[in-house]
């Protein structure tokens, strides 16, 4: 059962959690964790301290949330909130928490709505989430650890820092734990309704990224302009929203919390494609695999003092990933394929997904794609419907496209 699916557990009663949000540029994040909750078909209230006012708008979490958010102790409407609120809650997780919230946290400050919510919660003995977000040197301050060590004690739990770019410009620990880490930790709690153990059913996502290496000899080889930030993005996304990542890259990228295989040529990718196929549910061939490899690659360092001016190369067709898959997969399982093209953009990409026995094509154009951080996408399914994915961040790109095909 995917993330997705949660929204249909329509025989289970709705959980309450209440979202904190204080003074950190961390609290963008938190939009998709609103967001997942929701989703999930778990209630979702926020709450803000008024740091966090100059960091995000109250507009974008009541859209997400579907509820007011509440911000002010003294408002007319809100003058006992701290205790309705704390009495509406299963959980209240703080993410991202400052190390000025988690002081007052420790030494029972009630100064604002969001400390007052937290003093009436804590005495009703409810479980508490933070997830905090500073500077390392903050971090690292005896005072900020004694009064961490302080909640803890007092039964806070605390989703960990990450070691990563700061938003001071350095890099080091005091990034907020990723949105998918507090989500599990949130259904963690809440496994009296058994979100969390549905959760762990998750659907198989296999995404290639990349542009294949074939060699030439040991120390060249043909290649392409891909840099795999498409396929890496869809990976990330994926795994946000809660699927059983694998990617199989040709690049390196930075640590991820899902299973990352790194593969050069064509044929190293078909080979590890074909290990964890059957086992995934979806395929989504992000990769730019070369459509030719070299015949016969040297052994040896070619030497142009013994080759002279010019030198052939003799090429073979590749194998083509996508459509020995086609062959192959199951009823219950998808294949998504990219197309790239540089004219005949969406006729190139329908005769290549009835070509490949395709679920999804995702034609995109070779002069917006490559080597940016941008794409423009058209989305085409079996029955040649196409969706048009205007042009944006391919973060976002990747988010639409697999809230279409997933």
């Amino acid at each position: 059962m995917s993330i997705n699916s949660l929204t249909n557990l329509n025989n289970t009663p709705k959980k309450h959690v209440l979202i904190g949000l204080t003074g950190s540029i961390a609290c963008y994040k938190t939009c998709e964790l609103i967001r997942m909750l929701v989703k999930a078909n778990i209630e979702t209230k926020v709450v803000l301290s008024p740091s966090a006012l100059e960091f995000i708008g109250t507009k974008t979490l009541e859209t997400l949330s579907n509820s007011p958010v509440y911000t002010d102790t003294f408002a007319p409407k809100q003058s006992t909130e701290h205790i309705s609120l704390a009495e509406w809650a299963d959980l209240f997780v703080i993410a991202p928490i400052t190390a000025n919230t988690i002081s007052k946290f420790a030494n029972g400050i009630a100064d604002n709505l969001i400390t007052s919510v937290f003093n009436a919660y804590l005495g009703a003995k409810k479980p508490v989430i933070i997830a905090p977000a500073m500077n390392t040197g903050m971090l690292n301050n005896p005072f900020v650890k004694n009064n961490t060590k302080a909640l803890k004690n007092a039964g806070v739990q605390v989703v960990e820092t990450e070691t990563g770019e700061l938003a001071c410009g350095t890099v080091g620990n005091g990034r907020m734990a990723s949105v998918q880490k507090i989500y599990e930790k949130i259904l963690e709690n809440l496994d009296t309704t058994g979100l969390s153990a549905q959760c762990t059913q998750k659907k198989k996502i296999l995404v290639t990224t990349g542009g294949t290496k074939e060699w030439i000899d040991p120390v060249r080889f043909i290649s392409n302009a891909s840099s795999g930030r498409m396929g890496l993005c869809l990976a990330d996304s994926a795994h946000t929203m809660g699927y059983d990542v694998h990617l199989i890259s040709t690049v390196k990228i930075d640590a991820r919390p899902y299973n990352v295989t790194y593969v050069n040529t064509a044929e190293e990718m078909l080979n590890e494609v074909r290990k964890s196929f059957c086992g995934a549910d979806f395929l989504i061939m992000a990769a730019a695999v070369s459509d030719y490899r070299v015949k016969n690659p040297s052994l040896g360092k070619i030497s142009k003092e013994k080759n002279g001016d010019t030198i052939n190369i003799e090429l073979v067709q590749n194998p083509d990933i996508l459509k020995e898959m086609g062959k192959i997969k199951k009823e219950n399982q998808k294949t998504i394929g990219f197309s790239l093209s540089t004219e005949n953009i969406l006729e190139t990409a329908k005769a290549k997904l009835k070509a490949k026995n395709a679920d999804f094509i995702i034609a995109n154009e070779a002069k917006i794609a490559l080597n940016t951080d941008e794409n423009e996408v058209w989305i085409i399914d079996k029955a040649q419907n196409t969706v048009h994915i205007s042009k944006n961040t391919k973060q976002n790109v990747a988010k639409a496209i697999l809230e279409r095909v997933l």
